[in-house]
């Protein structure tokens, strides 16, 4: 094929990869807490990512291409998508931790985030044949705002934020900073979906699984986090 015919093929690009990333947010949070969980149909271009109180969260990933991603939770929020989640894996809303700063909604949210990234990384493999891993999400309770930087490996840095809203209108925010990049696709090839019933078991699954995120801000130091960056 000619650089011409290549030209017109499809060409999948940073938004395109914010929407894929997007709509895994939505499909596990939806399943996991049976919250009705949309997001803006605007995205923001920003200059730098941020971790932002009450509660964040982030997760590095690497491979095919590199980026970090960044969810902000307000203390509303926070609370809102952890007991829908407790009470929708069935425990008594009396055993329920009642403030966002507790141990229990950090590793809640930390786990709920790692199986959205999951979502993503398993879509990225399956529509993109290309590989990313993530580490462990991290989360910061906090009282004031982090800036965060993806290391220097990335050439040409793009940032994003999306605003995502509740069932009950409260507000989170999803950013990402990734390298500019294009995938173009050469030929036809069949995509794999996967099952939702997969989806579900997979996170009823993780609620027994060892939590895999979640550091409460007593005891992630400056250090911890400077290193979890990669800087």
């Amino acid at each position: 094929m000619s650089n011409k015919g290549r030209a017109s093929e499809v060409v999948y690009g940073t938004e395109d990869l914010l929407t894929s990333l997007c709509n895994s947010v939505t499909r596990v949070l939806n399943v996991a807490t049976h919250c009705q969980i949309h997001y803006s149909g605007m995205v923001q271009r920003i200059t730098k990512t941020c971790l932002k109180p009450d509660i964040g969260c982030f997760v590095l990933f690497d491979g095919g291409f590199s980026g970090l991603v960044v969810l902000n939770f307000s203390a509303q929020t926070a609370m809102e998508l952890y007991e829908s989640y407790m009470l929708n894996m069935g425990m008594p809303k009396s055993e329920l931790a009642i403030a966002h700063t507790s141990d229990e909604v950090s590793n809640i949210l930390g786990e709920l985030m790692n199986q959205i990234v999951g979502d993503f990384t398993g879509k990225v493999r399956r529509e993109l044949q290309t590989h990313i891993t993530q580490n462990q999400p991290k989360m910061l309770v906090l009282n004031k705002q982090v800036v965060l930087s993806v290391d220097t490996h990335l050439d040409q840095p793009e940032a994003r934020r999306v605003t995502f809203y509740t069932g009950k209108n409260n507000i989170f925010y999803l950013e990402l900073a990734i390298d500019r990049t294009e995938f173009i696709k050469l030929h036809d090839f069949e995509v794999n979906e996967v099952n939702p019933d997969e989806v579900i078991a997979e996170v009823n699954a993780a609620r027994n699984a060892e939590p895999q995120a979640a550091v409460a801000a007593e005891t992630f130091d400056h250090q911890e986090l400077m290193k979890s960056l990669g800087m």
